[in-house]
């Protein structure tokens, strides 16, 4: 036999053993069961706690926050105090220098005094004058004057006693004292700068009130802000501390609109103890208000009811049992004898119409494998913490649901791959 002859042979061996592998596989493959097609990973259903938040993000801030400026101009004398400085209320934190203020009212008592010295002289005119109109040897008219005159002299003494209280006002003001009991948290002048009072007092001091009670002023959009009621709790962490939880309270939800980049957000005041100092003014809190909360109730997992089969998957519609939570008192069984009291006196009111809409809303889908299919259950669902969604109706605990799959080869896929073998062999 010729080796051409030989390497045909061995050819037409080898495609027909590749041939019949093919054919034995393809049979394995069709006759193998179901349940083996289906590569699906699955979770449990569970029970535990559960709760539903509304995020947002905000600066912490003391409580009682006050600026302290200066109403008068001049240069910075003294500083008797800088950051961190612990302060009492009326205690002096800087002083201006007091040159100018002094010699304006030392100018404003000297006028003061003239002008005293003018209504002495005019209430003695007056009275003398007096006394000459009764035996008439002046006439009406020049009583007249000498009372004008009077009057413009008692006007004198009130206008130059207010310049001299004004003066006086201006002295005692180049001594800056603290408003408040607290902390200074900020100081922004030093010895010898200039300050410039026009139109509005310059800030040289900020001080809080006390730093062991902190706020957070947390901006919720308008989406969420309809489930924010004062006194809810609040979980929150900065940037400083990644790996702790502070807690707090909502106290307030104002009114007052907040427009940022075309979102209309407002600002919810939340509550915070700080007895160990860590949160400091101005960080940055990540919050986490609880707007509901679920104890011991069945949670099944978010990627469940996202999870979809692939459009070759068979999938069978089926009636599980009801899920544990229908045999307790709660949200399904009151669902539940709203629905039979509509089956039984057909009242189509409006709340019964936006009970039924909401608990529509509520309905989602998720796949469950059972004798080697994949079976659709209808779910009736309550909170999320956006991981776990609270489960009312349609599974029970313990119970398996699927989560991801790997698309199964079909037998066409399959044959088309060994034509596709066999033909690049010829």
């Amino acid at each position: 036999m010729s080796a051409t002859k030989k390497a045909g042979w061995v050819k037409w061996i080898l495609v027909l053993t590749f041939v019949t592998s093919g054919i034995g596989y393809a049979g394995w493959y069709l006759k193998r069961p179901l349940a083996n097609q289906l590569e699906c990973e699955t979770v449990p259903i569970s029970r535990g706690e559960l709760s539903q938040v509304v995020t947002a993000s905000g600066q912490v801030k003391p409580v009682v926050q006050v600026e302290v400026g200066s109403q008068i101009s001049g240069i910075i004398q003294k500083l008797f105090a800088d950051f961190n400085s612990t302060v009492k209320a009326g205690e002096l934190l800087a002083e201006i220098e007091p040159g100018t203020y002094e010699a304006n009212s030392m100018q404003a008592e000297g006028n003061l005094a003239n002008a005293k010295a003018a209504l002495e002289l005019a209430q003695l005119q007056t009275r003398r004058n007096e006394g000459l109109f009764k035996n008439e040897l002046i006439s009406q008219a020049e009583l007249e004057s000498t009372l004008a005159s009077l009057h413009q002299a008692e006007a004198t003494v009130k206008i130059n006693e207010g310049t001299l209280k004004k003066a006086q006002v201006d002295l005692a003001r180049c001594k800056i004292s603290a408003p408040i009991d607290g902390v200074v948290i900020s100081r922004d002048v030093n010895v010898g700068q200039t300050v410039a009072a026009s139109l509005s007092a310059p800030k040289l001091f900020v001080i809080a009130n006390d730093l062991t009670k902190m706020q957070i002023e947390a901006k919720v959009p308008e989406a969420d802000i309809g489930r924010i009621q004062v006194d809810q709790e609040v979980k929150f962490s900065v940037d400083a501390f990644p790996d702790e939880k502070f807690h707090g309270r909502v106290s307030q939800v104002r009114n007052a609109p907040v427009v940022d980049l075309t979102v209309v957000m407002y600002d919810t005041i939340i509550d915070v103890t700080n007895p160990n100092q860590k949160l400091k003014p101005g960080m940055t809190a990540n919050v986490s208000i609880i707007v509901a909360h679920r104890a011991d109730v069945l949670k099944i997992p978010n990627a469940a009811l996202r999870f979809r089969p692939p459009k070759t998957v068979q999938v069978v519609k089926a009636d599980p049992p009801e899920a544990d939570a229908e045999k307790m008192d709660g949200p399904d069984a009151s669902a539940k004898s709203e629905k039979k009291s509509d089956d039984e006196t057909k009242v189509g009111s409006s709340k019964s119409r936006k009970d039924k809409k909401e608990k529509k809303k509520s309905e989602h889908t998720a796949y469950v494998l059972k004798d080697g299919r994949l079976q659709a259950v209808k779910l009736q669902l309550g909170i999320t913490d956006g991981r776990n969604t609270e489960l009312f109706k349609g599974l029970n605990a313990g119970d398996t649901v699927v989560v991801n799959m790997a698309e199964p080869t079909t037998p066409t896929s399959l044959t088309a791959r060994i034509l596709a073998v066999l033909k690049g062999k010829k």
